[in-house]
């Protein structure tokens, strides 16, 4: 695996955790509003690394603040997870570059 690819997959992961962040956020500010439908985050596998993350609506109205509080922390982790690898592959792109010149 190419450090390319791993700033992608690392990227990728980030993005569709600040969604997931977002929807949650939404779920949170909307859920007792009339009629609104808790939005969902649905994370597919790309092939050759990452994921491509899509925003769904439920079919049915109602708040579930629990599980919007746990996807919030949930997101928060897997984007500094994803932040750890992308600082990694960075010092590691770094140290090549150092030793190389």
């Amino acid at each position: 695996m190419s450090l390319s690819s791993v700033f992608s997959i690392s990227l990728s992961g980030m993005n569709a955790a600040a969604l997931q962040q977002a929807a949650a956020a939404s779920n949170v500010a909307n859920g007792l509003s009339s009629g609104y439908r808790r939005a969902s985050v649905s994370q597919t596998t790309i092939p050759g690394g990452g994921v491509a993350a899509s925003v769904k609506r439920a079919a049915s109205v109602g708040a579930d603040l629990v599980a919007d509080t746990v996807s919030q922390m949930g997101a928060v982790y897997s984007f500094k997870a994803n932040l750890l690898v992308l600082k990694v592959a960075d010092r590691m792109t770094g140290t090549i570059l150092n030793r190389r010149a």
